[in-house]
C-alpha cells in the first residue's frame, strides 16, 4: 500500500494535514515523538473516516538510529510512499549565546538533517514515476538572515535550497515543493509571540488549515517554492530591494523583544 508519510503529525500543522488527507481517504503513515499521541490521533482519524488505513511509529528525527527504526518498521509492513509531508521542526527563538549545545544540535538536526534523511528514505520507497510528491515545510523566516532567530532561519533557508536542487534532479519523476508559511497560532508560546509582534504578527499569521490546504495544492501543481498568505507575499516583494543590513536591524529590533523555546 502507498502511504503519505506525515512527520510532526501531532502538532498543529501536522494534524491539519492529517485531517485533510483523511477526509480524502488517503492512507496515512504518521510519525512524531510521542507514541501515545500518535495512537490517539490515529484513532481520531479512523473514527472520522471509517476504514481509513492509518499506520504510525514514534521517531526522534534528530537520531539516525530512530529514523532507521522508523523505516525498518515501514519495510516490515511492506509500505511504499506516494507522498512525503515533512512538517517537523523546532522554532527556538532567542539570542544565539543563550543556546545550549543540546538545543543547537536538536534544532539543526530536526529542521535540516532529519528532513534530508527522511526525504532520501521516502524516495527509495516510492515509484518516482512522476506521481510521487515531496513536500517540505520551510518558512518565510528563511528568506533573510534573522537575528535572534538565526539558527532557525538558516536551517529553513538550507531546506529550501536543498529542495530546489532536488527538484532538478527529480524532474519528471517527482513533484518537489518547499512551502514558506509565516507564523501559525498553534502552541500557546507561538500565539504569545504573534501577539507580541503586534499588527505585523497578526497580518502575517495564518491558520494551520489554510497553510495545509495551500501546501497540498502547491505540490499537486509541482510548484517550486510557495509563500503562503497575501501579507507574506507583499512583505517579500516590498522588502526585496531594501539593503540586507537595514532589514536585519529592523528584524533584530522586533525579534529581540520575545523568546520562545518549547522544545
Amino acid at each position: 500500500m502507498e502511504y503519505t508519510l506525515v512527520t510532526g503529525a501531532c502538532g498543529g500543522l501536522g494534524r491539519a494535514f492529517c485531517k485533510i488527507l483523511a477526509a480524502r481517504g488517503e492512507p496515512l503513515f504518521l510519525t512524531g515523538r510521542d507514541e501515545n499521541r500518535l495512537a490517539a490521533l490515529g484513532e481520531e482519524l479512523q473514527k472520522a473516516a471509517p476504514g481509513l488505513a492509518v499506520e504510525y511509529f514514534p521517531c526522534d528525527l534528530t537520531l539516525e538510529g530512530s529514523r532507521r527504526r522508523l523505516f525498518a518498521y515501514a519495510d516490515r509492513l511492506g509500505a511504499a510512499f506516494r507522498r512525503l509531508v515533512y512538517v517537523a521542526g523546532a522554532d527556538v527563538q532567542k539570542a544565539f549565546e543563550k543556546y545550549s549545545e543540546e538545543k543547537l544540535v536538536m534544532q539543526a538536526r530536526v529542521n535540516f538533517e532529519g528532513a534530508v534523511s527522511v526525504t532520501r528514505s521516502v524516495m527509495s520507497r516510492a515509484r518516482l514515476d512522476g506521481t510521487t510528491e515531496l513536500l517540505a515545510i520551510g518558512s518565510v523566516s528563511g528568506i533573510y538572515p534573522m537575528p535572534y532567530f538565526a539558527l532557525y532561519s538558516a536551517t529553513k533557508r538550507a531546506l529550501s535550497q536543498f529542495y530546489s536542487a532536488l527538484r532538478t534532479e527529480l524532474k519528471g519523476r517527482a513533484k518537489v515543493t518547499c512551502v514558506l508559511p509565516g507564523a501559525m497560532p498553534t502552541r500557546e508560546d507561538v500565539k504569545e509571540n504573534i501577539r507580541a509582534q503586534g499588527l505585523w504578527g497578526k497580518l502575517a499569521a495564518m491558520p494551520p488549515e489554510t497553510v495545509a490546504l495551500a501546501s497540498l495544492k502547491a505540490v499537486s501543481k509541482n510548484k517550486k517554492r510557495v509563500i503562503v498568505g497575501v501579507w507574506n507575499k507583499l512583505m517579500r516583494a516590498v522588502t526585496a530591494p531594501v539593503p540586507e543590513a537595514w532589514k536585519m536591524k529592523w528584524i533584530a529590533g522586533k525579534w529581540s523583544k520575545t523568546e520562545k523555546d518549547a522544545f
